[in-house]
């Protein structure tokens, strides 16, 4: 009986970490929503649906895939221009570039940040 106890537990924590790895359903259709909107270029029915859904565009754009794009060359790719221009200041795909300045000549001196 000592052994069961102990056995039981680990085997239904195992259990609860596999289901705990896939996606909450209604957290899915909420993005899914979001990833709708691209398809059309409606900035009012893209805004209502943030709103609705509560989305942290800080945290959600970076990292949102829509049928294997980034939401932003999904809105593109789907011919929503506006509202890609929308989300674009949280794209997180810029790049920085850092020039050592004691190795450049001092007439050639300059700084090099890309965005």
């Amino acid at each position: 009986m000592k052994k069961l106890l102990p056995l039981t537990a680990i085997v239904l924590t195992s259990i609860t970490f596999n289901a705990s790895a896939a996606m909450e359903p209604n957290l899915e259709k909420k993005l899914i929503a979001v990833c709708k909107t691209a398809l059309s270029d409606n900035l009012l029915l893209y805004s209502r649906t943030m709103q609705e859904n509560k989305i942290n565009k800080h945290r959600v754009f970076p990292r949102l895939v829509c049928n294997g794009q980034s939401f932003h060359d999904f809105a593109i790719s789907n011919g929503a221009t506006k509202v890609a221009n929308k989300i674009a200041p949280y794209n997180s795909s810029g790049s920085t570039s850092i020039t050592d300045l004691a190795m450049t000549d001092s007439k050639d001196v300059g700084y090099s940040v890309i965005f």
